[in-house]
């Protein structure tokens, strides 16, 4: 991914990129997305953008591992986060879901992997503390709690399932408030144009819509050039 793309990526919303894969694909059935409604710590802090990081948890039962194997398990976890390309995105799998309990995402973990370089997270989990999260880091979230319960760290690395959507480690993700969605590796030499293209074609709309006198018969006007152009 050069740079232009990764700029223009982090000004779009998520369900404009899962449209524009629509468009560089040629056809509808796209579905590598989440389903399901996720709550976002900063809803106007625009999208999260870069390669996924991966691990599962688990905090509603004790770990069954020893406490030294807990600890080794949790710098080894964060050892992976640290190394690797930038831009990265946590995307961590809660094994609890949908019973989650345990809140992985807080002020202190939030802060960590910020200053790792990360671009945020993708979590079917828990978040808090949401009044001293830092800035330009959204937790995009399964819930908000009070408690970190007996979280702790079951996998690294390994592919994962968030809301439906089956993510492995070095995905290229695209995540907002929206939800978010894995960009097919094929799709991304094509996508900065797809973008272009799908935003022209909506303007067929949108500009119409918007002027004076507009009406059921300049909409089906309007709506036939959409139509035709449209994928």
């Amino acid at each position: 991914m050069d740079e232009k793309l990764y700029e223009l990526l982090k000004r779009v919303d998520t369900p404009t990129v899962c449209n524009a894969i629509e468009v560089a694909e040629g056809k509808r059935g796209f579905s590598q997305f989440t389903e399901g409604t996720v709550l976002c710590s900063d809803p106007e802090g625009g999208a999260v953008v870069g390669y996924a990081k991966t691990a599962q948890i688990a905090a509603r039962e004790p770990s069954t591992k020893n406490p030294d194997q807990v600890r080794s398990m949790r710098m080894d976890y964060y050892r992976y986060m640290a190394d690797g390309s930038l831009p990265s995105v946590v995307v961590i799998e809660d094994l609890d879901h949908p019973h989650a309990v345990g809140a992985f995402w807080g002020e202190i973990n939030t802060n960590v992997h910020k200053g790792f370089g990360m671009a945020g997270v993708l979590t079917n989990g828990v978040m808090r503390d949401l009044g001293d999260l830092p800035d330009n880091f959204p937790v995009i979230a399964g819930s908000v709690g009070p408690s970190h319960a007996f979280v702790h760290v079951e996998s690294i690395g390994q592919p994962v399932s968030v809301f439906g959507l089956k993510v492995s480690d070095g995905d290229l993700i695209h995540a907002d408030r929206h939800g978010a969605v894995v960009i097919p590796e094929n799709i991304i030499p094509k996508l900065s144009e797809a973008i272009s293209q799908l935003l022209r074609n909506e303007q067929i709309i949108l500009k119409a819509s918007r002027e004076e006198g507009f009406d059921f018969e300049k909409f089906e006007q309007a709506w036939a050039e959409f139509e035709r152009v449209r994928t």
